[in-house]
């Protein structure tokens, strides 16, 4: 039977990013047990239902019909009934649809309940060998080059290990454009296709990952997780914090004033920045 009660509860389950034994029993028995299911994409949450032979309604909830949808979803919430948010993989809310959900029944006084599991960049993390205690999350970089490099640059400088979310269009350059920023030797990880069949997770530095997504195509399916290791000393620091200067700089002067005046105000050397 559903579960019913006064004060209905929105659980929020995790799903698989690949491998369909990594949903737990628990979130099983909730998908089964909810008034509705909120998918982001209601076709592939019904075939991982179907896996688990669970009959359940479905409420379409994405990226363009989530402010309209969440009231409506509030108000059955309100009345009683228990629902489950899910995305197409994953955690919801990383880099998904969900937050206005969660945010409105929070404000409406819903209880709110997080079923964990699976996470592609947590995932990665794990597995990457970076420095782990300290990081930051950063989703999807813009998927224009300009844009893409303008915020790398502003993340040249942190010293936490970098994560990123990137498509199988534009792993290639973006690549390329973070070699560009960080520097060829900057150390990283790139992980494909988690949990599933061809899935792969390779170090180095950025160079030499950009020299492999380049040389084998396989390397350019699937999904991609991209991990940045932080600045690890004060040279590097500076190196970093030159580079930034130097973008920024270089888009209004001649490229060796720009890195003449990037190297006297940041302290960096001035061949790291501009080799001419």
């Amino acid at each position: 039977m559903p579960i019913s009660n006064p004060a209905g509860t929105l659980f929020v389950v995790a799903t698989p990013i690949g491998n369909l034994g990594d949903l737990s029993a628990r979130a099983i028995q909730t998908l089964r047990d909810v008034a509705a299911v909120c998918a982001e994409d209601t076709r592939r949450t019904r075939q991982l239902l179907a896996h688990y032979g669970i009959e359940q309604a479905l409420i379409a909830v994405h990226e363009h019909n989530e402010t309209d949808v969440a009231e409506r979803i509030v108000a059955r919430l309100r009345g009683g009934e228990s629902l489950a948010l899910v995305s197409d993989a994953g955690t919801p809310l990383v880099s998904d649809p969900g937050f206005r959900v969660v945010a409105a029944a929070r404000a409406a006084g819903v209880r709110v309940c997080p079923l964990p599991g699976a996470c592609a960049f947590v995932a990665a993390l794990s597995v990457a060998g970076l420095p782990s205690d300290r990081f930051v999350f950063e989703g999807f970089l813009p998927a224009k080059s300009a844009a893409r490099r303008e915020r790398l640059a502003r993340l040249a400088g942190e010293s936490r290990t970098l994560i990123f979310y990137e498509s199988a269009h534009r792993i290639e350059e973006t690549l390329a454009d973070a070699a560009a920023v960080f520097g060829d030797d900057r150390r990283a990880v790139l992980a494909r296709e988690l949990t599933k069949l061809f899935e792969t997770v390779l170090d180095g530095d950025l160079a030499a990952l950009h020299a492999r997504v380049l040389a084998d195509p396989d390397q350019r399916k699937g999904e991609f997780v991209l991990l940045i290791g932080g600045v690890e000393d004060e040279t590097q620091a500076k190196i970093a914090e030159g580079r930034r200067v130097y973008a920024t700089l270089s888009e209004h002067l001649p490229p060796s004033t720009a890195a003449k005046l990037a190297a006297d105000l940041t302290g960096a050397p001035r061949k790291a920045l501009y080799g001419g």
